[in-house]
């Protein structure tokens, strides 16, 4: 079936428009996570997620609705682990991501096991992703990025020196507590696109891959963002020519591309030794 083709179908269209909204969302909070070391951030709320939305199965209600306060309200616990019980960031996020999974197990259990609902927000299926989902997707992501462009300088600053950046009159702990919550809301919109397991993969894999080849911050940051749309568009469109599922397309699509740009910086390097 030719491309054109596939996109004149509604499940299409709408996957590839909130992927493409999610993607850029995940590349660029996903670069500013990986300059301040904390990747796994993505990793520990979408365990956290998992609890959630297990709980909002359980209570038959809507799982975004029990999720975006429950992940926000963690993403606030592991900052406050990091600041005030002096634990390591990498530590906070084990101890969240450790009760969020147990949580979710045992909700899960008293639910009467694993059911079909919970497996696709295990493991992502953007291809059923609804008009209500669509919407909530742009409207947060649109919300999120607009904030960080109007506070890029001041992100800018604490990404790569915090103390001096405080030192300077730049609020730290407000944007500290704005990156964590606008993680958490990202976490919760890309279970949809890659699934609870994959999300970790979105948020890192274009960052990396951007750091790659990318010379300045806001080079890394629009590269990322490319790199993450163009994952997502031939992620679906692979899914769907070979019967693949389409989270663990988006994550091997960017996997290669991180591949390629790994082996393209080595090669320029060699060839300038």
């Amino acid at each position: 079936m030719p491309i054109l083709e596939y996109l004149s179908y509604g499940f299409i269209q709408r996957a590839i428009i909130t992927g493409a909204f999610i993607s850029v969302l995940c590349s660029t909070l996903g670069v500013l996570l990986v300059l301040r070391r904390l990747s796994l951030i993505g990793d520990g709320l979408a365990h956290v997620t998992f609890g959630s939305v297990a709980l909002g199965l359980l209570f038959g209600v809507y799982p975004i609705y029990i999720s975006l306060p429950v992940v926000m309200a963690s993403s606030l616990g592991i900052l406050k682990l990091m600041e005030r019980a002096r634990i390591f960031g990498d530590a906070a996020i084990g101890i969240l991501s450790a009760i969020g999974i147990a949580g979710g197990v045992m909700i899960a259990s008293l639910a009467g096991g694993f059911n079909v609902d919970l497996f696709s927000y295990l493991f992502g299926n953007i291809l059923s992703i609804s008009i209500q989902e669509v919407y909530t997707s742009i409207v947060l992501s649109l919300i999120v990025l607009t904030v960080i462009v109007f506070n890029y300088h001041d992100i800018f600053s604490i990404t790569f020196d915090e103390e001096f950046a405080k030192a300077g009159g730049v609020n730290t702990q407000k944007l500290n507590t704005m990156i964590v919550l606008f993680t958490a809301i990202t976490v919760v919109l890309t279970m949809k696109v890659v699934g609870i397991m994959l999300t970790s993969a979105l948020l890192i894999f274009p960052a990396v891959t951007a750091f790659q080849i990318a010379r300045s911050f806001k080079n890394a940051l629009l590269m990322a963002g490319a790199v993450a749309l163009a994952s997502v568009v031939i992620g679906i469109f692979l899914s769907l020519f070979f019967n693949l599922p389409t989270g663990a397309s988006i994550v091997i699509v960017n996997a290669a591309f991180f591949g390629v740009a790994f082996i393209f910086k080595h090669t320029l390097r060699s060839g300038h030794d």
